[in-house]
């Protein structure tokens, strides 16, 4: 009887052991997510854009999304006043996986149309609700 429940123990942890390790595997193999949060293009784009490249030159299996909202989204734009600096940026960020996303509930205030933006930009209904549902599915913020 001590015998059986000895081997009982034993193979529990055994189990459990194995189960631990499968645990490590899948948090090393766990790709990290970050959401940019841009609300003021003119001093955040750039900089903002700058520590995107970075941030994947380092970790470039990092998901990352890049939400706009209220003056933000003014670097998206087709006819932003600095778009020869950050166009190039946010092309090749695109190439690299970013997604960038623009608070539709700016554009109806500010009544903008989805054409005046970048062929990159895509849309998100609130920027602030996108951000949340981004920290509830584990992703990391950051506002440049």
């Amino acid at each position: 009887m001590i015998k059986q429940i000895l081997t009982f123990i034993i193979a529990a942890s055994m189990l459990g052991m194995a189960g631990l390790a499968r645990g490590a595997d899948t948090q090393s193999a766990k790709v990290p997510r970050v959401v940019y949060h841009i609300s003021d293009a003119e001093h955040q784009a750039l900089a903002g854009l700058r520590n995107i490249r970075n941030h994947l030159d380092v970790a470039p299996n990092t998901k990352i999304v890049v939400v706009t909202n209220a003056k933000g989204v003014d670097f998206l734009m087709s006819n932003y006043k600095d778009a020869a600096k950050v166009g190039p940026l946010i092309s090749a960020l695109a190439a690299r996986g970013v997604d960038f996303e623009v608070c539709e509930v700016t554009m109806k205030n500010r009544k903008l149309k989805k054409d005046d933006f970048v062929m990159e930009a895509n849309f998100t209904l609130s920027g602030v609700v996108r951000i949340t549902q981004l920290e509830n599915e584990g992703y990391a913020y950051i506002k440049p």
